[in-house]
């Protein structure tokens, strides 16, 4: 049986109120606020009731989507030898966590704001190149890599880059996989060196 905790994560990962869920199995909202923060242990048959209901939701809002279907398209990435205090800029003015780095349009790394923010707390970090404080590069999946293996993907990486006969075409992150699963659509600026 799945545990309480992941009941309620899986209801607020679908948007979905505690109302219309207990609406939906025949419960009150005050007894489903007791499941979920484990003050009443259900029944076997209600938490049966209450995961098949959240699977029929999940199958609603998540109905085949592959990779092409999330990915960010607008897609910042950084060369190798550009510095530190330039990259941190772009990364800020564009509210980007990660960006895949490059060499001769070859995917060689990552920077993500930790390891950005780590080298420019160094001596002269700002002048620092990229190439130089590098972090391993992002998994790579084609374009129609089922989105629901993604998940596994994004506990472990904050992006899964997603390329096609190896050029890059775009970026999965957590964020973007959650308003996929939930059905929201994507509203993005793109972000260049110009900004």
């Amino acid at each position: 049986m799945d545990s309480l905790a992941e009941i309620r994560k899986r209801r607020v990962s679908l948007g979905i109120s505690l109302g219309e869920l207990a609406r939906a199995i025949g419960r009150s909202d005050a007894t489903l606020s007791r499941i979920e923060r484990g003050q009443i242990r259900p029944s076997y048959d209600l938490v049966q009731r209450i995961l098949s209901f959240l699977e029929a939701q999940e199958g609603v809002a998540a109905p085949h989507l592959i990779a092409r279907d999330l990915m960010n398209r607008n897609l910042l990435t950084v060369e190798g030898q550009a510095q530190l205090g330039q990259v941190a800029q772009l990364m800020e003015r564009g509210a980007i966590s990660q960006v895949p780095v490059l060499e001769g349009g070859r995917v060689t790394g990552s920077l993500s704001e930790t390891g950005l923010l780590r080298a420019l707390a160094t001596t002269n970090g700002r002048r620092a190149r990229v190439r130089d404080v590098q972090e391993g590069s992002y998994p790579q999946v084609d374009e129609s890599f089922p989105a629901d293996l993604l998940a596994p993907l994004l506990t472990r990486y904050p992006a899964v880059l997603v390329v096609e006969r190896g050029e890059l075409r775009g970026i999965v992150t957590k964020t973007d996989l959650i308003r996929g699963l939930r059905g929201t659509p994507l509203r993005r600026a793109a972000v260049g060196p110009e900004g």
